[in-house]
């Protein structure tokens, strides 16, 4: 009688496990492609003369891999005035927004003014995450030898 009842329980226990297998199993394959991000800035000159440009080398550093993936930027210049330029050439304007072809790229910005300038960058993925930075400039009159 006990070897029944246990080769009942066997029976039981096994067709449990069974079932929370099959209901565990799906035939839909997750795929994330939105990653979270992070933009790395490294150090760079906090004080500028006007007329005199910055480089700022940046690095996008995601979480994982989606190749269909696509990063752009924008900025918003909110103290003084000056020139944002990406390590290809292009002028940045305000709030437009630009593909950047690599991960790893470098900005060029340029004084045109006597005054303290902060810039906010603003990387954003193809799915609308987004990443902002602030570089800030105090300026000065003439460079000190």
């Amino acid at each position: 009688m006990t070897q029944k009842i246990k080769q009942s329980s066997s029976y039981i226990l096994y067709t449990i496990l069974l079932a929370s297998i099959v209901c565990a199993c799906t035939d839909r394959l997750t795929i994330t492609q939105n990653y979270p991000f992070e933009l790395e800035i490294m150090p760079h000159p906090s004080r500028i003369i006007r007329g005199e440009t910055a480089e700022i080398r940046l690095r996008i550093v995601p979480e994982g891999n989606y190749a269909g993936n696509r990063f752009y930027i924008r900025f918003f210049q909110t103290d003084g005035r000056g020139e944002l330029r990406l390590d290809d050439g292009r002028v940045l304007r305000p709030n437009d927004l630009y593909l950047l072809p690599n991960k790893v790229f470098r900005l060029y910005y340029t004084s045109h003014s006597t005054t303290q300038q902060n810039v906010d960058i603003f990387v954003e993925n193809s799915f609308g995450r987004t990443v902002q930075r602030t570089l800030s400039f105090s300026n000065e009159t003439e460079r000190e030898e």
